[in-house]
Parts: structure tokens; sequence; C-alpha cells
């Protein structure tokens, strides 16, 4: 009678445990990509749910977003709302040309003024995040260009 209560013991502890066993031994899925992690993102902002946003933002574009809030005495939701890549009342989004290159991507995203603008990613603990910190800097550095530019066209034309 013991032995019986024992194996139907190890019987019931076997069909309990055996599940936990599978989904550990079972293929677990790859982390999302960098178009997926976008597409993910810009639901979160058409939801207003600025929580799941930050979860999709390098730590880099976290830590500018809460100096920028500080500075404006504002909130990370607010910043990451009014900097959004989905305009209020847009309803596509269309992006291009994902390309990935070790632990930094880059997707190509078509603004509101039909324009298509680079958005980075880079990998942080095995997982795409939305790089807008490093965005930011491909747009400083594209006015520095056109500012020297336009300095070296001013300049060629000043008469002695």
């Amino acid at each position: 009678m013991a032995s019986r209560r024992f194996t139907f013991a190890i019987k019931v502890l076997f069909a309990a445990i055996l599940p936990v066993i599978l989904l550990g031994c079972g293929s677990s899925k790859p982390p999302a990509s960098p178009v997926e992690t976008f597409e993910t993102y810009v639901k979160a902002l058409k939801k207003k749910d600025y929580t799941s946003a930050k979860i999709l933002l390098s730590s880099s574009t976290i830590k500018m977003h809460e100096q920028e809030a500080k500075a404006q005495n504002t909130t990370v939701d607010d910043i990451i709302k009014r900097g959004s890549l989905v305009a209020d009342g847009q309803t596509t989004v269309k992006y291009r040309n994902e390309k990935i290159d070790g632990d930094k991507a880059t997707i190509e995203v078509q603004n509101a003024f039909s324009s298509w603008e680079t958005i980075h990613f880079v990998r942080e603990d095995g997982v795409w995040k939305l790089d807008i910190a490093a965005s930011a800097q491909d747009i400083i550095k594209d006015v520095d260009d056109q500012d020297k530019i336009f300095d070296q066209l001013s300049n060629s034309n000043v008469q002695p």
C-alpha cells in the first residue's frame, strides 16, 4: 500500500514538473529585430503607453530624455510624447532598409513631411533598443556640416 502511494506521488510530481522542464528546454523565441522593436514602439506610442515605450529606448536615450525633462521641468513621458516618431492622427508608419552591423542597427522611417530619416538601434543586454540619442547626434552633425558649407560659401563671396 505504501509503495503504491509512493509510486502515485512520484507520478504526480513528475506530471507537475514535466511541463516546466519542457518549457526550459524548448526553443526560445529569438529577441525582436530592430524592425520588430520599432513596430512595438509605434504601437505603444499610438496607445499612449509611455511606460512600454520607455522600455524600448536605449539607456543613453533615457538619460538624454531625463536631462531634457529636468531642464524643462517636465516628465520623461512628456518628452517622449513631444518627440514622438509618430504624429498625432498618423495611421501608417512607413519604414525601410533595416541594416544590422554587430550591436548597432538602423532603419529608415518616413516622417510627417514624407522625407526619410535614419533611426538608430543598439543592442543592450541582448535586446534591440531605439537609440534616439544617436539619431539626435546625426541631426546635430548634419546641421553643423550645413553650417560649415554655408560659411564657406559666404566667405568665398567676400570682396576685398
